[in-house]
């Protein structure tokens, strides 16, 4: 003989399924929708860069003539976060736009560290010159 609230096996599924349906409806009601606080496939950085010139003037607009923000030195490491013709958007102590040909591209931002100690060491440091 079986000991229990419901002597049938059908029952207990039927009443749990019910309860489960009923508690599911009523939070989606009392809880808000919130969106995650970063979208998931977001990515503000495409990469990272060392300036290879003496100096680069750092722009707000991706034109010659737009207002210099400032300068970054060589060996600077800057985030890359948009490449538009030959302009590319940084990110370091400035944020503008700085002109692609005087930039090493790297994927990561530890070779990119990697190159700009090799290029603040000098030519005389680096084993491929004798």
């Amino acid at each position: 003989m079986r000991v229990g609230i419901f002597p049938y096996r059908g029952q207990v599924s039927i009443l749990a399924v019910l309860l489960l349906l009923g508690a599911c409806s009523r939070a989606s009601e009392d809880l808000p929708l919130t969106p995650p606080s970063t979208p998931p496939l977001s990515r503000s950085v495409i990469g990272y860069g060392v300036v290879n010139n003496s100096y680069t003037h750092v722009q707000n607009d991706p034109a010659s003539e737009s207002v210099s923000l400032g300068y970054l030195r060589r060996g600077a490491v800057v985030e890359i976060l948009e490449r538009r013709k030959s302009w590319i958007r940084v990110n370091s102590v400035y944020k503008g736009w700085i002109k692609e040909e005087g930039v090493l591209f790297y994927r990561s931002k530890a070779q990119a560290g990697t190159a700009s100690e090799s290029l603040s060491r000098g030519p005389e440091s680096s084993p491929e010159v004798r």
